[in-house]
């Protein structure tokens, strides 16, 4: 796969693990909001996909958390994506 592919799936899979945060409106997971915004903006201007994959993987551990209390809240596709793209890196 392409290196412009694989940003792609990391850019998609971290704007959809931000919009869940969003959804899921949390205190505890304010900070990690702000880095997945700060990462995409980043990535938007210099194209350096390093802080995606960084906060990505982050962004997964804490959607997993949340998983096992409120499963129907976050989909399995959405960390299938995520781990997919954190794992073509």
């Amino acid at each position: 796969m392409s290196d412009a592919k694989q940003n792609q799936k990391i850019q998609k899979a971290c704007a959809a693990a931000l919009e869940k945060f969003q959804k899921i409106d949390l205190d505890k997971y304010a900070d990690i909001q702000s880095k997945l915004e700060y990462v995409l903006g980043s990535y938007a201007f210099d194209g350096n996909p390093v802080g995606l994959y960084d906060i990505g993987a982050e962004a997964l551990k804490d959607l997993k958390k949340y998983k096992k209390s409120k499963p129907r809240l976050v989909s399995k596709k959405l960390i299938d994506d995520l781990e997919k793209a954190i794992k073509s890196k």
